[in-house]
């Protein structure tokens, strides 16, 4: 277990760095395929315009989430914030910001921004449980310590090994990353063919994933907060209940395309 994948000379590669790129890579390549089964008119040029757009405003999105929640730190550490190859990146600020990026940039296209949606929410899913190994291979994004024989200890020199030192935690990392990858394998085989109106892929992924990160995060040690408040619990109620209403108001189980 170890953040470095391998060194050439000065230059690293990290294992949390190579996650984003297999994302990025396999993220493109089932955009395309989709678009193409949907009819959307968009050349792979125009995909892999939409994707880099995402994969950035989702980055500064999800560092600024980070940051802002960890200002105590940054604040006084200001050289610290683009440091995202050590982690710290916060997956509900990245998925709102890309998700507003690609709004903006839909426009330029004239493409159905929910039929669009519902290629691309579930691949942002599969997306964080790539990461999320880059997380375990850092020691980050862990829980509590646990008695339960799967508990992990953490190498000191990771941020789980310094907070919990030769005591085994719940790697809450893994949970996520089996719970995201079939919350994906449930979408896009079994739901993501079939005739609902456009969004109900949206409104189905975000509820799904939003119902698991509650519960993980609660096993988390290194939450960020809002009033006491674990702020991925508070926003993955909201996004439930927005979701939920969404279906509901306008009846997105329905026969739709």
């Amino acid at each position: 277990m170890h953040p470095v994948l391998f060194k050439i000379g000065p230059l690293e590669i990290r294992f949390y760095g190579l996650m984003y790129l297999l994302a990025i890579l396999l993220s493109i390549y089932l955009v395309t395929k989709d678009a193409q089964r949907k009819g959307i008119p968009l050349t792979k040029d125009d995909i892999i315009n939409l994707v880099f757009v995402a994969v950035l405003a989702g980055l500064i999105g999800a560092r600024a989430y980070y940051v802002i929640f960890n200002w105590e730190y940054y604040g006084a550490n200001l050289k610290e914030i683009p440091a995202i190859w050590r982690g710290g990146l916060a997956s509900h600020g990245g998925f709102i910001a890309g998700c507003i990026a690609v709004l903006i940039a839909l426009r330029r296209y004239k493409i159905p921004v929910l039929k669009f949606g519902d290629t691309v929410v579930p691949l942002v899913i599969l997306g964080e449980a790539f990461v999320r190994f880059g997380n375990f291979m850092n020691g980050e994004a862990h829980g509590m310590p646990t008695n339960l024989p799967w508990g992990i200890v953490f190498p000191r020199g990771s941020p789980a090994g310094d907070e919990f030192p030769n005591i085994p935690v719940h790697p809450t990392m893994l949970y996520q990353l089996f719970y995201n990858l079939a919350v994906f394998l449930i979408v896009w085989f079994g739901l993501r063919t079939r005739h609902f109106r456009d969004g109900f892929i949206i409104a189905v992924t975000v509820i799904l994933y939003s119902i698991g990160r509650f519960f993980i995060e609660g096993l988390r040690a290194d939450s960020l907060y809002i009033g006491g408040l674990r702020t991925a619990q508070v926003m993955s109620i909201l996004l439930t209940l927005a979701m939920g209403y969404l279906i509901i108001a306008k009846q997105l189980w329905r026969r739709g395309r």
